[in-house]
């Protein structure tokens, strides 16, 4: 199918994925890793799977950090096209620094924001719900792309769909947008029926994004649109941007003012948020699952997940459910059970000082 005209991809390269460690560092991301054995990073599968809809119209934000590291895997994209953050501020003035400069450049854009580090194995039935998303949003909506829940998720923001809109094959209006609720609500939404998460996929004119944003926070709309006129400004204006989620600064308000749809998403998706989910990614075999050289890894009578990212031998015996990560300058052993439980680590190798291990 053609590309679809006027529509421009947002791709977001930020965090560190420390439940990740020490496979992910900050220095060198989840997003830059291959961890789907494909050959392809989680950042240039993104761009793979939007550019049957986009062509060269993308623009990546990522941190100055690893901007050098992006323009690399993306050889393609002209360098204009990544747009370094000089520090973290959320995903609201990363998405909407793209947005701005976007709207500079075509002013009837309508944008699309997806995150580089998300695994979708259904790409063909990713880019009919994008496409329907397109043309919802040039109605003036926000589109949301709305997954089907498998558990009380609390990590998720979570949409409450309404009525159908009328003239599209699956698009209905958002009644609510709540994010990442505790436990009990997000069971109870379970339970209720009639909710979906948000996979922080976000689809509208970039003009309307920057104007629902100034409704509830001017200043932040303001500033973005200033560096976007004059980039030399970024310096000046960006450490005094609201650091805030789009979630918070856009979706929920908007939504509750009438002027969110949600597009059903079905096809698979998974934000890699730990080692738990990446095993669930890699294919089934005899044994535990393996990212890295197979060869390299000797298992007896073990289920679970080896990495096999050092010059050595991994051997596994009698370990069901086990987490083996080799780096060469860290190990890792955990159980799958306790894969979110990583994140600790990292605290507290912070506040070691040993920041040459982050």
């Amino acid at each position: 199918m053609p590309e679809v005209e006027g529509f421009w991809a947002v791709v977001p390269a930020g965090g560190a994925g420390t439940r990740l460690w020490p496979l992910s560092r900050a220095g060198h991301p989840k997003f830059l890793l291959d961890l789907t054995g494909s050959g392809r990073s989680l950042l240039q599968a993104t761009i793979d799977r939007l550019a049957p809809l986009t062509g060269d119209h993308v623009v990546v934000v990522t941190g100055a950090a690893h901007a050098d590291a992006v323009r690399g895997q993306l050889p393609g994209l002209p360098a204009d096209r990544v747009l370094a953050e000089p520090a973290p501020r959320d995903s609201m003035a990363a998405i909407g620094l793209a947005a701005a400069v976007v709207e500079r450049t075509d002013p009837g854009a309508v944008i699309g924001s997806f995150a580089a580090d998300h695994v979708i194995p259904d790409a063909d039935a990713f880019r009919a719900a994008v496409r329907e998303a397109v043309e919802v949003a040039r109605e003036g909506h926000l589109v949301t792309l709305g997954v089907e829940p498998t558990h009380p998720a609390t990590g998720f923001g979570y949409i409450r769909a309404g009525e159908r809109l009328d003239g599209f094959p699956t698009a209905l209006r958002a009644v609510e947008f709540v994010e990442k609720p505790d436990a009990e609500r997000a069971a109870g939404y379970l339970a209720a029926g009639g909710y979906g998460w948000s996979a922080g996929m976000f689809v509208g004119r970039a003009r309307v994004l920057l104007d629902l944003l100034h409704t509830w926070h001017p200043d932040l709309a303001d500033g973005l649109r200033a560096i976007a006129a004059e980039p030399s400004r970024l310096g000046e204006l960006w450490p005094g941007l609201t650091r805030i989620a789009i979630d918070h600064a856009v979706a929920e308000p908007a939504a509750a003012a009438g002027h969110v749809a949600v597009v059903p998403a079905p096809f698979g998706w998974d934000d890699v948020g730990d080692f738990a989910s990446l095993s669930a990614l890699l294919p089934d075999g005899d044994g535990p699952h393996v990212l890295g050289d197979a060869d390299a890894v000797t298992a007896l009578g073990s289920s679970g997940l080896v990495v096999a990212g050092g010059a050595r031998r991994v051997a596994v015996v009698g370990m069901d459910d086990v987490v083996v990560v080799d780096t060469p300058d860290a190990v890792l052993v955990t159980t799958r059970a306790r894969a979110q439980e990583v994140k600790a680590v990292v605290d507290a190798l912070r506040a070691e000082g040993r920041e040459d291990l982050l």
